[in-house]
């Protein structure tokens, strides 16, 4: 098994650098930009990672950690529909001309049909279905070669305070699903701005960047959690189940057997119930072995000083067009604790990823054209701070809204940009 931590690897003090420039033009199509808010319907709470689409179109977001998005939307669509959807509730679809400007969207919790005595009906067992979905690639999920416009964020707080935080647009050359070949990723456009005074005499890089997320993808890289030889020492069982696009969806558990003791996962996969696509997948690190898992993630320490995982979640979301699934959105959170020998206080560091498909097409372009402009798996964002001080810098590329703090971070990096 390798591990999806292997390209999630923290250097600590060891810093490399990787050029990222403004590189490709930007769609000069123009836009119109429509926000909003998306709360479930009896609790007002905000729905994070809701998937909001142009119906008829492959543009796309997700709602940030306050359920709010931000959607560019090309004046040739303005006269059509927002689909929108989030496990567990009934799809909406909306006219864009009918949704106001910061306007809060309610969506209602959907009734689950399936239960467990159907579930049993239906197939031997949840091992039987998860096997059944990793073995659905070639049938299910798109395999044509595809071209898909992503943003990227990462972010690295000591505690609470941003000390670093990282922001692309690329381009996934995402390979068929039913061939071996890796994909490969295009940096289009980025910036970054680290605050060195908040990471002490620490200074935290993640390597793999965009990858990290791009690995999340189970069904393309199930390498990285499960294999043939992986399945025997997970334990799975049915959940109750729930509902996403008005489809019965089936929920998973798994966790490593007892007498397993490296790190493995834990967490649920959500697989529909008649297809058996694999639509979400929630999962976790089991860090139970502060050593091994050490192991796993950190690539370089001073001596003086023990680094451990507190915290290693992965979310990874799939969208189906035309019948087809492929990958959509993904979400990495780790947190460290570092701990100085013959110091009393420790520091805990978190490091939050995402990646969000925002539009795509099928393109049979050979990647040799744009080898310049690739990044490697290793790669780690370099410190680039000239983006942060124009607000027009995204142009028509859809990203992800910033939440709360994250908004404040920018502000702040302005202001700085704007004393100096």
């Amino acid at each position: 098994m390798k591990n999806i931590t292997y390209y999630t690897i923290v250097y600590i003090t060891v810093l490399l650098f990787f050029s990222s420039t403004g590189i490709i033009a930007q769609n000069p199509d123009t836009f119109e930009e429509l926000n909003g808010k998306i709360v479930d319907a009896d609790s007002n709470t905000p729905l994070t990672f809701t998937d909001i689409v142009i119906t008829n179109s492959n543009i796309s977001t997700v709602t940030n950690n306050d359920g709010e998005f931000l959607l560019k939307i090309p004046t040739t669509l303005l006269d059509g529909t927002l689909s929108i959807s989030h496990l567990g509730y009934e799809k909406v679809d909306l006219k864009i001309s009918d949704i106001k400007l910061n306007s809060k969207i309610k969506l209602t919790p959907a009734l689950t049909t399936l239960n467990t005595i159907k579930i049993t009906t239906v197939t031997k067992n949840a091992r039987d279905v998860v096997i059944e979905t990793l073995k659905k690639k070639s049938s299910l999920y798109n395999n044509k070669n595809t071209v898909m416009t992503a943003f990227y964020r990462e972010t690295i707080k000591k505690r609470r305070k941003n000390a670093s935080l990282s922001e692309a647009v690329v381009k996934i050359h995402k390979q068929p699903y039913n061939n071996i070949k890796n994909d490969h990723i295009e940096l289009i456009k980025a910036r970054k701005n680290t605050d060195y005074s908040k990471l002490d005499t620490l200074a935290l890089k993640l390597q793999g960047g965009p990858f990290s997320n791009l690995y999340t993808d189970i069904i393309k890289y199930p390498e990285f959690i499960f294999t043939t030889n992986d399945i025997p020492m997970y334990a799975f069982s049915f959940d109750n189940s729930t509902i996403i696009n008005g489809r019965d969806i089936f929920v998973i558990n798994f966790k490593q057997n007892e007498n397993i003791s490296i790190p493995l996962y834990y967490g649920k996969l959500y697989i529909d119930a008649e297809t058996l696509a694999l639509t979400n997948a929630v999962y976790s690190l089991n860090i139970s072995n502060r050593e091994l898992s050490s192991n796993m993630f950190v690539r370089k320490k001073p001596k003086k000083v023990d680094v451990y995982p507190t915290q290693a979640t992965y979310r990874v979301n799939y969208r189906t067009t035309n019948g087809k699934w492929h990958y959509a959105y993904s979400n990495i959170a780790l947190t460290f604790k570092v701990n100085w020998k013959g110091k009393l206080f420790n520091s805990v560091y978190t490091l939050n990823s995402e990646m969000a498909v925002t539009d795509w097409e099928i393109h049979n372009t050979k990647l040799a054209k744009t080898r310049t402009t690739l990044i490697r798996p290793n790669t780690i964002l370099s410190d680039k701070t000239s983006g942060f001080s124009d607000p027009e810098f995204w142009g028509s590329f859809n990203i992800i809204e910033p939440e709360k703090s994250i908004e404040s971070a920018i502000r702040k990096i302005q202001k700085q940009l704007k004393r100096t």
